[in-house]
C-alpha cells in the first residue's frame, strides 16, 4: 500500500497487492524489495530497485487505471502460462 501525493494537491491510496505478480511486479511482494521505491524527480516515476515503474498518471487515477493494469498483467500471465504448458508438452512427445 503507498500513499502518494501530487502536485494538483490531491492525493492517492493506493493498493498495489492487485498487480504483485509476473516478473515484474510479483517480486515486490517481498517487503524488502517493495521497500526499495523511490521518486525518479526526473520522470516523475515511482521506482523500484528491480526496474518495476509506475507513472504518475497512472497512480493518480488509481480506482480506474489499478484494476486495468491488474487484469493485463493476469491474461500476460495466463499466456506464458500457457507457452509454457505448450513448450512442455511438445518436449515430452
Amino acid at each position: 500500500m503507498l500513499w502518494v501525493g501530487f502536485d494538483d494537491g490531491t492525493e492517492q491510496r493506493v493498493d498495489l497487492g492487485p498487480i504483485l505478480r509476473g516478473e515484474l511486479f510479483g517480486p515486490l511482494q517481498d517487503p524488502q524489495a517493495f521497500a526499495t521505491v523511490r521518486l525518479n524527480e526526473e520522470a516523475g516515476t515511482l521506482q523500484w530497485a528491480n526496474g518495476a515503474e509506475l507513472d504518475p498518471e497512472t497512480l493518480h487515477d488509481w480506482p480506474v487505471h489499478g484494476p486495468r493494469l491488474a487484469e493485463q498483467l493476469a491474461r500476460a500471465e495466463a499466456v506464458l502460462q500457457e507457452e509454457a504448458a505448450k513448450r512442455a508438452s511438445v518436449r515430452r512427445k
